[in-house]
């Protein structure tokens, strides 16, 4: 059941209006939203007895300074009923990611985390770095904390059991040995040079080790080498002794890997001047499998077993929980959350807060780390802080920007166009925020930057008046900055204008005459053109902004002209894969010859029916 608080039932908010709700409110869980004059929602929660949560709330003192706070901006109140607490739990969680509300905490990097995948719907598998859904058939095993960790243990791990990278396609077109072969880092199945059976036994063997099972490898690789040495092949033992090493290298570079813990997730949390971090360290297979640093926004001052429940039920909204979650601190509600994550992975979950031992030390090591990492970063926010108050002195803005949008274009003559946008604000580059955009417009001049510019900045702000035309989310920027001078600003501030943008301020980075770093001229609509002090930190800032973007830009045009250079007309072809493409070009020798080829000489090409050589002739011919 919803039940909506009419701004016009009572004048009065804060308490007052908490408590003439009261007497409508049911006794079972739910879940509550308290929202402000203007319907923005300050905060969710959920209670396993709805009235007297709320009826907290009513009462006139007894209250943080964070809940005070909230309470007196509170206009109204919406509610929701749920069969049971856990249910109430989950809606929770899901409202705070959909509506972000100020007082809550917020999990704010939603990364996935990338794993290691044994694909196994092929005779001989692929070991390869999966990140997203688990949706191809497989072992999968992680999570690692870093695509670097995934990428060093899977070069080692190539080293050791000669296991192939390569995707089906290449696999299914390889008719020699490759470079990994040549470097003893593939076995070559696709040649033919290892049996099915043999294959498959190094596929178990490297299952074995990242279960955690490795003593037994080991023992056989050193049993194999041994009798090579004995019968005198001096080459294969030596093979073997690399492999050996490279085994040994793999459990080296782990860290610490716990005799006592296989499987579990040690999250630890420090907090300090209103901020927090939490430190996760990924235990599996008896391995530390790297840790990852979050900080959570937090509401205000909430304790630490509030904002460990909440980071863990948003944490593990999508990610599979261990069975063992070690923890710094206790969560508010152990057994309600340990209910959700069991229900969420399908097995027991726990939740423990070790004292001693093994454990212990392992949830000390995190907490260090959290600590550590809290503090850097709180000295960097610092340093952030003063260059945004620099830069809103230097370009005359009201307050130090929340958010500031840089964008370049990067083409070669016009072809392959992409324009790019970062963003970054007090706490540095913002990279979850990045956006490229191809080029769309095909009457442009060739390298028409102006026209490229309008382009992208009318899509991006068109997109953004469309999603959020009142403002209320953070999405909108407090200034913009563009790669060029006063033609570039000039093109920027037409759009905005043409939009009805005109409480946003706009910049541009040009380089000076002589084209030198450090002697760039800025521009504003309106305004003389200006420079700063060759030693200003504003200057260097503002330069690695104008940096990454042109970075940023350099990569996406690159990306889009490779993608460019493999592309044929063969790739519009309904029903023609990689596969057949390459028997295509393979028969006929380049794309043009497939274009000339009739129904009959199609159909000789392997693989091709009759139906697809029509396909593919109509295609070509479709004005004959």
């Amino acid at each position: 059941m919803v039940q909506d608080s009419p701004r016009d039932r009572a004048a009065a908010t804060g308490h007052g209006l908490i408590q003439s709700l009261l007497r409508t409110l049911e006794t079972g869980p739910g879940v509550y939203r308290m929202l402000d004059a203007d319907s923005r929602v300050l905060y969710v929660g959920k209670a396993r007895n709805l009235r007297a949560r709320v009826a907290a709330y009513a009462r006139p003192s007894g209250h943080s300074p964070r809940i005070a706070r909230m309470i007196s901006e509170t206009a109204a109140m919406m509610f929701l009923t749920t069969a049971t607490e856990t249910e109430a739990l989950l809606l929770e969680q899901n409202l705070i990611k959909q509506l972000k509300p100020r007082y809550n905490v917020l999990l704010r990097d939603d990364k996935s985390f990338p794993n290691i995948l044994v694909a196994k719907g092929h005779p001989f598998p692929q070991i390869k770095k999966h990140r997203g859904r688990k949706a191809e058939t497989g072992s999968y095993y992680g999570p690692f904390a870093s695509a670097g960790a995934v990428n060093r243990t899977l070069n080692q791990l190539q080293k050791v059991f000669l296991l192939r990278n390569c995707s089906d396609s290449t696999f299914a077109g390889r008719t020699r040995p490759c470079l990994l072969h040549q470097i003893r880092r593939c076995s070559a199945p696709c040649c033919g040079l290892i049996s099915e059976a043999d294959y498959a036994a190094s596929v178990a063997d490297a299952e074995r080790f990242l279960q955690g099972r490795s003593t037994a490898v080991q023992e056989r690789l050193a049993a194999e080498m041994q009798a090579a040495a004995e019968a005198m092949e001096f080459e294969r033992a030596a093979a073997l002794r690399d492999r050996i090493r490279a085994l040994t290298a793999v459990q080296s570079v782990q860290g610490i890997n716990p005799r006592g813990v296989e499987e579990a997730d040690i999250v630890a949390l420090h907090m300090e001047g209103g901020q927090a971090c939490v430190q996760v360290f990924f235990i599996r297979a008896h391995q530390n499998w790297g840790n990852r640093d979050f900080y959570p926004r937090l509401g205000g001052a909430e304790a630490a077993g509030e904002v460990l429940q909440a980071f863990l039920a948003q944490f593990y909204d999508d990610r599979d929980p261990p069975r063992l979650i070690l923890l710094s601190d206790p969560v508010d509600d152990p057994d309600l959350l340990g209910d959700l994550l069991s229900s969420r992975a399908g097995r027991k979950v726990v939740l423990a807060v070790p004292q001693r031992g093994e454990k212990a030390d392992l949830v000390a090591q995190a907490l260090r780390n959290a600590r550590e990492s809290l503090g850097r970063r709180m000295s960097e926010s610092a340093t952030q802080a003063r260059l945004l108050e620099g830069l809103a002195e230097a370009f005359g803005l009201d307050a130090p920007p929340r958010r500031i949008e840089v964008y370049d274009n990067s083409h070669i003559m016009g072809t392959d166009a992409v324009g790019a946008m970062i963003v970054a604000g007090p706490e540095g580059l913002m990279k979850s925020h990045y956006r490229k955009y191809t080029i769309r417009s095909a009457d442009l001049a060739p390298g028409d930057d102006f026209a490229m510019m309008r382009e992208v900045l009318t899509r991006r702000f068109q997109r953004l008046l469309k999603e959020d035309p009142d403002r209320q989310g953070e999405g909108w920027p407090d200034l913009v900055l563009i790669d060029g001078g006063a033609g570039q600003v000039a093109a920027a501030a037409g759009v905005l204008a043409d939009l009805g943008i005109d409480d946003i301020a706009l910049a541009g980075v040009a380089k000076g005459i002589d084209r030198d770093a450090g002697k760039e001229e800025f521009h504003r609509p309106g305004r003389p053109a200006f420079a700063l002090n060759r030693t200003d930190p504003v200057l260097y800032f503002v330069q690695r902004l104008r940096d990454e973007a042109h970075r940023f830009a350099i990569g996406a045009h690159r990306a889009k002209r490779a993608k460019a250079v493999s592309a044929t007309p063969l790739d519009e072809i309904p029903g023609v894969g990689a596969a057949r493409k390459r028997a295509l070009l393979a028969h006929f020798g380049s794309a043009k010859a497939v274009a000339r080829a009739g129904i009959e000489d199609l159909k000789a090409a392997p693989g091709i029916s009759e139906a697809l050589a029509r396909t593919i002739h109509d295609h070509f011919h479709a004005g004959g």
